[in-house]
């Protein structure tokens, strides 16, 4: 009987400190879309500009985390293409330090065994549980970058994507499941369910093929927009509907936090890998990108190809706010480790800062031992600007530097969201335009970036080449 006893006030102590535990680290869900750009939504991603939401698009749930969260107005994703970007997420450092700078380069020189977001969550508690559903695009698996869960390595083919057909592409294709959203926000809500019965904390990466193509929609959703006027800058019937499709999965993320009464302890961050494609190719040429106001858009580091939706929710956020300091996905690791519980975190290598500070409002400032945001496309792009290019992001002002003539093009990025001045030509600006241009190049030499080479283009290329550096 004595053992009995002291068994179940064990059994009762071990429960209670168990859940005082985990009570203290927060859940995060962070859904990452594909191809959605900055003005991609019906949020308002800049409070004073009505040009930064959409003129068509509808986006209810999407709206829903921006109510009770912080809007990033100046959010970048690493890199105006996925993979690079997707790196720059799990391991909080550039494209250029990764030596990661296009799709389908050879990448046997990253360790993907490295730190990342779920390997650090599992040192701060090693009881947290991590998954990755939807698209992967790394060349790695979930499982070995720390994940417990997962889809596999998959890439766009795993998300209905023709590859030898671009009119099928662009077409307005069918389905009760487009993209597969609603097959992967399934797999999300049991992983969440499952981790509230065995009262773990988590982190949830969902990542959709949506809104990137093919156009994928449900039928009823086509109808809804058909009878919807189109907007002067988005009026696609296909990337709205498939918008809409991809922003009811969201929804059903949110009321099954709600549901399980996990809402006040899970981080919900909302995103997307790049800028939108500019427009509906195979029109190379145009007056008005979907990005609109901003330049241009998917593939260069153009305001348009790397400004992206970024919109957090959760416990200590109780309103709608704005932040215009600049923050890009290097920055995710450590703010998730930051808002965990890991209060001193300084690993070598490390190119993003926490914006926990910024959440909360106790600052407007990221402290990065890397100074600045850097952009890295050394290669030349038919589709996109043509030319092989890098940018940094410090303050207000982005430098853009091209390789075929040294040339470069500083901007207002605060002020002239456009990038319709170019200020490097005016004499005030002259000391300005080297002094960023020196800090970009010392960067790149330092951790041995790509350097371009002449003829180095999107794909056609030997990879070789590009992936050799000096």
């Amino acid at each position: 009987m004595l053992k009995q006893i002291l068994f179940s006030i064990f059994l009762l102590f071990y429960q209670f400190t168990h859940l005082q535990t985990n009570s203290n680290h927060p859940n995060f869900i962070l859904i990452l879309a594909d191809d959605q750009g900055w003005n991609g939504s019906s949020v308002k991603m800049m409070n004073d500009n009505d040009l930064s939401m959409s003129d068509f698009y509808e986006t209810p749930n999407i709206e829903r985390i921006a109510e009770k969260g912080v809007i990033f107005s100046n959010a970048y994703a690493s890199a105006p293409v996925c993979a690079p970007s997707r790196y720059s997420i799990q391991f909080g450092q550039t494209p250029a330090r990764l030596k990661m700078i296009r799709v389908g380069m050879n990448t046997d020189h990253i360790d993907h065994n490295k730190l990342s977001i779920p390997k650090q969550l599992k040192e701060i508690n090693s009881e947290y549980k991590s998954a990755h559903f939807g698209k992967w695009g790394m060349d790695s698996t979930p499982e070995n970058i720390g994940y417990d869960k997962s889809d596999g390595p998959t890439k766009n083919k795993d998300g209905i994507f023709n590859y030898n057909s671009n009119k099928l592409q662009w077409s307005n294709n069918e389905s009760s499941d487009p993209k597969k959203v609603f097959s992967i926000t399934k797999r999300a809500i049991n992983f969440i369910e499952e981790n509230k019965q065995n009262n773990t904390p988590f982190f949830l990466q969902i990542s959709h093929y949506a809104i990137h193509s093919d156009i994928v929609a449900r039928k009823e959703t086509y109808q809804k927009f058909k009878n919807k006027n189109p907007g002067e800058i988005h009026n696609n019937l296909g990337l709205a509907a498939m918008t809409f499709d991809l922003d009811e999965s969201v929804g059903l993320i949110l009321d099954k936090l709600e549901e399980l009464n996990l809402t006040e302890n899970t981080y919900v961050i909302y995103t997307s890998d790049n800028g939108s494609v500019p427009i509906i190719t195979p029109r190379k040429y145009y007056k008005q990108s979907y990005n609109f106001p901003l330049q241009r858009g998917k593939w260069d580091a153009m305001e348009g190809g790397i400004r992206v939706p970024f919109i957090v929710m959760g416990p200590g956020i109780n309103e709608r706010r704005y932040k215009d300091t600049p923050i890009s996905f290097s920055d995710l690791l450590p703010t998730i480790s930051d808002i965990a519980g890991n209060k001193i975190f300084n690993r070598k290598n490390l190119d993003g800062g926490s914006f926990k500070k910024l959440l909360f409002n106790k600052s407007d400032k990221v402290f990065r031992k890397t100074k600045g945001l850097i952009f890295h496309v050394p290669y030349e792009n038919k589709i996109a600007l043509e030319r092989a290019h890098s940018a940094i992001i410090v303050d207000n002002y982005k430098l853009i530097k091209f390789y075929d003539n040294n040339d470069t093009k500083l901007y207002d990025v605060k002020n002239d969201i456009s990038e319709s001045i170019d200020l490097s030509k005016i004499y005030i600006n002259e000391k300005l335009t080297k002094k960023l241009e020196k800090i970009l190049d010392k960067y790149l030499e330092e951790v041995k970036a790509p350097k371009w080479q002449p003829g180095i283009t999107w794909k056609e290329n030997p990879l070789k080449i590009i992936n050799s550096y000096h």
